[in-house]
């Protein structure tokens, strides 16, 4: 590597530390005060609120690292450009090309690390911060409900549920054993999927099956395109704490939970979106860095920290609420799961295509 590229890559390397050290403490911040609240309420030990916020750090980079990547490269070039210095690069023969290069490695480097952290770090973290919140602070027990093949009795009912999602209130392959006294199947309850309501769970594609209880002869079968399902467990109870994204599962369980799925005829929709998603994701550090190239050149001899923070959080929100908002797409099944997971990302290459063609270099 060239003395000049050492250089500027020891200039963004600085910038870039110190931008994502600004967004892992603000996002910790906020974390804070938010769960405050349940820490004081349940008199937890100091150590707890170390391990907590030591555990949320992975996810926070993982999400934050795009962000100091846009600042970085956003407040390298502006302090070269506001000293001269990249006009004197230029001058010299350098092409803005190669003065680029070395941070848009890095942001590449940095992808690369990101898609191992969400294959090997991130889920592991998340699951430990999540154990801390319920279990050591809260006293809730440690075991909680699985995604799929739930097992659980109510009076003398056994009730097995293949996959529950409680984020959009849905369970999928849901079996309901009835027992008599002397624990002898009387009646099975077979329904495809069961969407909660206000009126509770109402089941669609049903097969009810009546049992002779003395031998075990089937009775009568039913089949209906829909009913009510007594079932008095609510989504909130299948639910576990902070996981919304499915964000304690590795991309390769996703990838496997989703293909299981479909294999056996249910909806696999929403973890191949979040497999997608979670692939799709580091990508933005180089599609920020990219960006942040011909927002410094127009902004030029104006460009500040405080205008930096700005750009870098403005840009960054509208990114992430583009992202979501495609996402929510592809839970819906309006787009598939590839185009909504990789779509946010395609937009913003090439709004910063444009922003390149159209400024002066």
């Amino acid at each position: 590597m060239k003395l000049i590229q050492r250089y500027l890559l020891d200039i963004f390397l600085r910038r870039f530390a110190l931008a994502l050290a600004v967004f892992v403490g603000l996002y910790l911040l906020i974390e804070f005060f938010e769960r405050v609240d349940n820490f004081i309420e349940h008199q937890a030990a100091p150590s707890l609120y170390v391990a907590y916020f030591l555990n949320k750090i992975p996810l926070i980079i993982s999400q934050v690292s795009p962000l100091a990547c846009l600042m970085g490269v956003f407040m390298t070039l502006g302090g070269l450009n506001r000293s001269n210095e990249l006009a004197a690069m230029q001058a010299g023969g350098i092409s803005l090309r190669r003065i680029v290069a070395p941070m848009l490695l890095f942001a590449v480097g940095m992808t690369l690390l990101m898609l191992a952290a969400n294959e090997y770090l991130v889920p592991e973290t998340v699951r430990k911060s999540n154990y801390i919140l319920r279990s050591r602070v809260a006293g809730r027990p440690s075991a909680v409900f699985r995604r799929d093949n739930i097992w659980l009795r109510e009076g003398q009912k056994i009730i097995h549920i293949r996959l529950a999602e409680p984020e959009i209130q849905s369970l999928q392959g849901v079996t309901i054993l009835q027992f008599d006294e002397l624990f002898r199947v009387q009646q099975r309850t077979d329904a495809m999927s069961a969407i909660y309501a206000e009126r509770g769970w109402q089941a669609r594609e049903v097969t009810e099956r009546q049992f002779a209880v003395q031998t075990g002869d089937l009775l009568e079968e039913r089949r209906l395109p829909e009913r009510p399902l007594a079932l008095a467990l609510v989504p909130d109870d299948f639910r576990v704490p902070g996981n919304r994204r499915n964000e304690d599962l590795t991309i390769s369980e996703l990838a496997r939970l989703a293909s299981k799925l479909k294999k056996e005829g249910y909806n696999p929709l929403r973890f191949q979106v979040d497999m997608h998603a979670r692939i799709a994701g580091p990508f933005a550090n180089i599609i920020m860095a990219f960006l942040a190239v011909p927002f410094a050149i127009r902004k030029g001899r104006g460009i500040s920290l405080g205008l930096g923070i700005a750009l870098s959080i403005g840009i960054g929100t509208t990114y992430f609420i583009v992202h979501a908002a495609l996402l929510a797409f592809g839970y819906s099944a309006t787009f598939p799961p590839l185009v909504a997971a990789w779509a946010a990302n395609l937009l913003f290459v090439l709004a910063a295509a444009w922003l390149f063609l159209t400024t002066d270099t």
